[in-house]
């Protein structure tokens, strides 16, 4: 099946035999799912089966006895887009974007994407534009620029987006090239420690602690995904900094959410006394921003023996983008994905490029994380050290498309959305402070330790900076 010969794929990081994949249960047909050429369907489902084999891992460290583990493509794929699917005290919730961003024409038939659901980038790219926010009036200005001149600017001016480029184009990149040379993602031991045994509980990560410093949608769903299998998480962000809210909603689940102000000398001081208390410390800031706050892997792990540090940022740590910002959607403009995607699904307007249905970088990378801290987790158990878990937005779209495509005469007719009956039996509520929250439950599927989430999601800053007494 290849969902499976996805999963061989992701194994080797983990130092484990191909043969391994083939232990997992996959159901629920193959790509295509949903329109789009890229194979969602078998990477979110080998993405997600990672994740299950690492918690089986952790429970047989201690239990002794491996689970079984089970994934539907379907399920999986539909967790692509977990916030699609969000109903607050039965209304759906918005999910809709500003209206400035998106994708216009530039110069000499090129397009550029302009990414504005944040203030801060939306103001970046309107003074830059010299436009007041209005979709009209930004699609005049970008039409007098260059397409990659804009970009240039946009970026010096601390906004967010990109020129359209083929995949073609990308392939000669030196980014890309800087990302072809680096594995899926990389589990590196960068610390002595002596060997830490899991805190007592039932669960494969119960007792363990993991402090989220991550936005969006990709580390977010990291910690979630560590959450619904027995970790404490505690989601730490800060109430000047821009978020998308209804996507709180969608990661936040399994999470205490507190609020530090990181350029406050107690409220940094505050998260070092946190990070000294926890197994996992995720971050989500470009390469080499947090070491500015004394909060490196080398600088934690020395004041955290045993740490385990996973990283995110969008280009990767290497290459000439290595410092630059980036979303799923810049990773798919620049990298080819929406010139490739509107080829086969064309827009209202002519030649006008097209992103994919889901959010598969956010949600794959988001999963992947959560596999890399797992498998650092028993290998600190087994052998000791401190670990970095690394991976880039752009590394983990590269994957996906190595992985190649559904041959065209097959996305014919397929549908847009799933059954009704099929977003009812993956769906659940929680009470959350706010109201009753329905949303997709977990995709991944153990024998002895079925997945759930102890927690509700709660606003942003609901809890205090402070970790819950373990068991």
């Amino acid at each position: 099946m290849a969902a499976h010969d996805a999963l061989r794929t992701i194994l080797p990081v983990a130092g484990w035999p191909a043969e391994r994949a083939s232990a997992v249960e996959i159901t629920g047909g193959d790509d295509p799912v949903l329109p789009t050429p890229f194979r969602i369907g078998e990477t979110s489902a080998a993405a997600l089966a990672a994740t299950g084999l690492a918690a089986s891992d952790l429970s047989e460290l201690r239990t002794g006895r491996p689970q079984q583990v089970a994934i539907d493509v379907r399920h999986a794929t539909a967790s692509l887009r977990s916030g699609h699917y969000l109903k607050m005290n039965g209304e759906g919730v918005s999910t809709e974007r500003n209206a400035v961003m998106g994708v216009y024409p530039a110069k000499n038939g090129r397009w550029s994407y302009i990414h504005a659901n944040f203030p801060n980038h939306r103001a970046a790219a309107l003074k830059v534009l010299g436009v007041a926010e209005d979709k009209g009036a930004v699609r005049q200005a970008v039409a007098k620029w260059d397409a990659l001149e804009l970009e240039e600017a946009i970026l010096a001016a601390k906004g967010a987006g990109g020129m359209v480029r083929s995949m073609a184009e990308w392939a000669t990149h030196p980014q890309a090239a800087a990302i072809a040379a680096l594995p899926l993602m990389e589990i590196v031991k960068i610390g002595d420690a002596p060997p830490e045994k899991l805190p007592a509980g039932e669960r494969p990560l119960s007792g363990v602690r993991v402090l989220d410093l991550t936005r969006v949608l990709a580390g977010p769903t990291c910690a979630r995904t560590l959450a619904e299998h027995g970790a404490d998480v505690l989601k730490i962000t800060a109430e000047h900094l821009p978020n998308i809210g209804y996507q709180e909603y969608d990661t936040g689940h399994g999470k205490l959410s507190a609020y530090l102000d990181l350029r406050q000398p107690k409220d940094l001081a505050r998260l070092r006394e946190l990070a000294r208390e926890t197994d996992v410390f995720s971050q989500g800031y470009r390469p080499g921003t947090l070491g500015n706050r004394g909060l490196s892997p080398e600088e934690l792990c020395a004041a955290r023996p045993g740490l385990v540090y996973v990283s995110l940022c969008a280009f990767s740590h290497v290459g000439p983008w290595a410092s630059r910002r980036g979303f799923d959607t810049v990773v798919q403009t620049v990298s080819g994905i929406t010139t490739r995607q509107a080829e086969l699904f064309p827009g209202a307007e002519a030649g006008q490029p097209q992103f994919y249905p889901v959010s598969a970088i956010d949600y794959l990378t988001g999963y992947l994380m959560a596999f890399g801290a797992m498998v650092a987790l028993a290998r600190r158990a087994r052998e000791g050290g401190s670990w970095l878990v690394r991976i880039s937005l752009a590394q983990a779209g590269r994957w996906l498309v190595s992985r190649g495509e559904v041959p065209q005469a097959e996305l014919a007719g397929v549908a847009t959305e799933f059954s009704a009956e099929e977003l009812a039996r993956w769906s659940i509520e929680s009470d959350t402070p706010v109201g009753r929250l329905t949303h997709l439950k977990p995709a991944v599927q153990l024998s002895e330790t079925p997945p759930y989430w102890a927690r509700p999601s709660v606003p942003l800053g609901y809890n205090e900076p402070a970790w819950p007494a373990r068991g």
